[in-house]
């Protein structure tokens, strides 16, 4: 089982953020939809190790994000919306590298790892240049290609398209969906995008309402914000 939730809930300050979740998911792409402040976000940081639980039990990909953080890490990458919070490095090849500083791999083996990755998202042109300098779609081409480097057994991806335009926005996506050896857990407020994953989730006011066919949740969502 790649997910498990039972009776979950996560407080952030006084506010209960997620409410008594339970699921089971094993299936290669979900998404996850909702208004803000509807705890899809904390829900995918949850995933990620990156908040605690208040209550409940939590597996992903077999371990505890909590007890077995350093095997999550390993095992699965986060992307987030904002890709200068995933960019370390000075330069667009120092900061693919690092990526791999885990690894333990021989400099050889490493260097042809980043290199195939610059390749499959075409940024062989810039591995010289300063990465903060990069436009915004260049720099969420370079947060991916820091997260795929590493070969990640799952992807968490937190509104990846929220700050591109319409061409970035498909070259994002498009890589993201292509791979069919990671499995996809993303966030996002593109509808379109949703109904792409194999499997939708709902959030609504810190609980997962709804979960299934992406066309039929879409349609709920929908109907709840014509409420």
């Amino acid at each position: 089982m790649t997910i498990r939730m039972d009776l979950v809930s996560v407080r952030l300050g006084d506010v209960n953020v997620l409410q008594d979740v339970s699921l089971e998911l094993d299936v290669r792409t979900v998404a996850v939809i909702g208004e803000n402040g509807s705890g899809k976000s904390t829900f995918a940081r949850l995933l990620g190790g990156l908040v605690k639980r208040a209550s409940g039990a939590v597996s992903v990909l077999g371990v505890d994000p909590e007890k077995q953080a350093a095997e999550l890490r390993r095992r699965a990458a986060v992307v987030f919306s904002n890709p200068d919070a995933q960019i370390i490095m000075p330069t667009v090849a120092e900061d693919v590298a690092f990526s791999l500083r885990a690894g333990r791999l021989r400099p050889s083996a490493r260097d042809e790892r980043v290199k195939a990755a610059f390749t499959r998202f075409g940024l062989s042109d810039l591995a010289g240049r300063a990465s903060h300098d990069l436009s915004g779609g260049q720099k969420q081409l370079l947060a991916l290609c820091g997260a795929f480097v590493r070969r990640p057994e799952l992807v968490i991806a937190d509104e990846p398209t929220a700050s591109l335009d319409a061409r970035n926005a498909r070259r994002v996506a498009d890589h993201l969906f292509e791979d069919t050896v990671h499995r996809l857990v993303m966030v996002t407020h593109n509808l379109a995008l949703a109904q792409r994953c194999d499997v939708a989730m709902l959030f609504s006011e810190g609980r997962a309402v709804a979960l299934g066919e992406p066309v039929r949740v879409v349609s709920e969502y929908e109907a709840l914000l014509r409420c």
